[in-house]
């Protein structure tokens, strides 16, 4: 495309967005084409599109890892999983007052929601079941802070019951396309994370599902991600940038550039262009000093303090960072 053609495409774009029109796969696919070339126009584009809808806001989660390891699951990219050799600590359910103690930490942290992560295919005792309720009881009523949960696969009464307790949203990545899912893990299906989502948005909780960028997926396969969620409706979009951790089949996996990764950023802005879309794990040693520029990109959130098995930056940086970029945390 010449650069008239390109201004007028995108200016099409814009205004098809502008009017609530979703894009389809063929434009995405154009879009694709056009950003390895000129990738500054269609960032400016998804910011315009993030400033519509979030204006100067940033959006703020933090997680703990309240069960870790052992994990029955064999993805690929992962520490926890007990099919790979990574070096990571493995404990039980912590106790209660260590999740709400984690709550106040993330709290201190300028974030608006607290994820309670565990390893595994699932909730698999009503004891720990029980614990992690109880704990979001006491979570909704002491601390001014959403409390989320990443429990792995649910149930039609787990998920009512989380509700109950004051879940308003729920993590469950589908990590990538369908297609390329089968490369990944193999001791479950993607047809499988759908069904968590769907079960999500039945009991009216916020679905919370992205992916992970980076595992040898191919552009196709993103987009295909992209559409997946769209068509789920999911409210919450994390994007994820592998950090190959020794001892993974995908230790060698050579990392994203970082403009790869911006570029993916604002696809999926463009495609998802209401949904709050975050980017978490991986942009510290992947994006480097490129990190500012993931709201330029369409971004309107991020993961703040550390992930599950590896550390994040200080969270005076990140404050710092969202300050001088003239955005306001979302409290």
């Amino acid at each position: 495309m010449g650069n008239m053609k390109i201004k007028s495409f995108i200016d099409k774009i814009e205004q098809k967005l502008s009017r609530g029109i979703d894009i389809g796969r063929v434009e995405a696919a154009e879009i694709v084409s056009l950003i390895q070339k000129s990738p500054f126009e269609i960032h400016h584009l998804a910011n315009k599109i993030r400033e519509k809808y979030f204006s100067d806001k940033i959006n703020l989660c933090g997680i703990a890892n309240i069960k870790s390891g052992n994990c029955s699951e064999d993805c690929k990219y992962c520490a926890q999983s007990g099919h790979n050799s990574a070096n990571v600590k493995t404990y039980p359910l912590v106790e209660e007052n260590e999740m709400l103690e984690g709550a106040r930490r993330i709290k201190g942290l300028k974030a608006s929601r607290y994820g309670l992560i565990t390893s595994g295919c699932s909730i698999e005792k009503k004891s720990d079941l029980l614990r992690i309720i109880s704990a979001v009881k006491r979570i909704s009523n002491e601390i001014d802070i959403k409390p989320c949960a990443s429990l792995g696969e649910l149930t039609d009464e787990t998920c009512k019951m989380l509700k109950d307790a004051g879940i308003t949203r729920y993590h469950h990545n589908l990590e990538t396309s369908e297609r390329f899912f089968k490369e990944i893990c193999t001791t479950h299906t993607w047809a499988d994370r759908v069904k968590t989502v769907k079960i999500v948005k039945k009991y009216g909780l916020q679905a919370c599902s992205g992916g992970i960028f980076g595992m040898g997926e191919t552009w196709d396969d993103r987009l295909d991600l992209a559409f997946s969620l769209r068509e789920l409706e999911v409210d919450s979009i994390p994007l994820n940038f592998l950090n190959p951790i020794p001892g993974t089949p995908l230790e060698k996996q050579p990392p994203l550039e970082p403009m790869e990764i911006l570029n993916i950023i604002s696809i999926f802005r463009i495609i998802l262009p209401s949904r709050d879309i975050k980017v978490c794990g991986g942009r510290e040693k992947n994006l480097r000093q490129l990190q500012s520029w993931i709201f330029y990109a369409g971004a309107s959130g991020m993961m703040i303090g550390n992930y599950l098995t590896t550390a994040g930056r200080p969270h005076e940086l990140d404050w710092e960072m969202i300050e001088d970029l003239g955005l306001e945390v979302n409290l």
